[in-house]
């Protein structure tokens, strides 16, 4: 039995898009393109014929069992940044395929794990049962999946000892996903740490060292922004072709 963790960009979406593409070539052919018509529809073949190597290029240095294995790569960074003590409790938030949390629970076996996603439409190649089968494929016990929303977490104040997630909020649709921080760090309590790894661009979060120096006013220590475009999990090239400029961890201790 082996851990199927997915693909960030899902097969699905890629051969949709595809097929898309060939559907418009196709219409362009018989069409032809000496009419006002056939033109525009050219233009939309090149434009989904690039939209589909680009996503394409993204399925293959997302793979687990490919060459880049960016995903991988990524997790186990995060991953060991997450310190529990023993009997501790962390939570992974928006688990996915539970890779990291799974990571997390492999570095600390001494604690508890839990992982929450709402497993949307979105990504359907994802749900629980696939979480716990990765589990159980990788041999670990120390773990638990559950459905919970990111932006209203089912969970007292000061619950965890560690807080963790990677590529989650900027997917939420909010207009202050700075909110959705303070929502997971509310669940941390006093001396825990978090480690969260996003698109923290201004665009998607604002302005995160403002929001880093809120954090210390708050009484929170050790807190930076870690930059994981400058060679830690991908370079600069990669992470503008990919659209994951401004990636960095937001870690600190509560």
């Amino acid at each position: 039995m082996k851990a199927d963790y997915k693909n960030w960009m899902p097969k699905g979406m890629v051969l949709g898009t595809i097929g898309i593409t060939a559907a418009i070539c196709v219409v362009t052919v018989i069409v032809g393109i000496t009419s006002i018509v056939g033109k525009v529809l050219l233009i939309l073949t090149v434009f989904f014929a690039l939209i589909s190597l680009w996503m394409y290029l993204m399925y293959r240095a997302f793979s687990y069992n490919g060459t880049r294995q960016m995903s991988k790569q990524i997790i186990e960074g995060v991953s060991s940044y997450v310190k529990i003590p023993d009997g501790g409790k962390c939570l992974d938030v928006g688990c996915g395929s539970g890779a990291l949390s799974i990571a997390c629970a492999k570095k600390n076996p001494g604690a508890q794990i839990i992982g929450i996603d709402r497993w949307g439409k979105e990504y359907a190649s994802f749900s629980k049962n696939l979480c716990e089968s990765n589990s159980a494929a990788e041999g670990v016990n120390n773990i638990s999946f559950q459905q919970g929303d990111a932006c209203k977490l089912d969970f007292a104040d000061e619950t965890f000892d560690a807080v963790t997630s990677n590529y989650v909020y900027h997917n939420i649709p909010s207009k202050d996903r700075q909110a959705i921080l303070l929502e997971t760090l509310r669940t941390l309590k006093k001396g825990g740490t978090f480690a969260i790894h996003d698109i923290m661009s201004k665009a998607k979060y604002g302005d995160m060292e403002s929001f880093v120096e809120k954090l210390k006013n708050m009484g929170y220590e050790e807190v930076k922004l870690v930059d994981t475009t400058n060679g830690m999990f991908m370079s600069k090239w990669e992470s503008t072709w990919m659209a994951l400029t401004g990636s960095a961890i937001l870690m600190g201790r509560k």
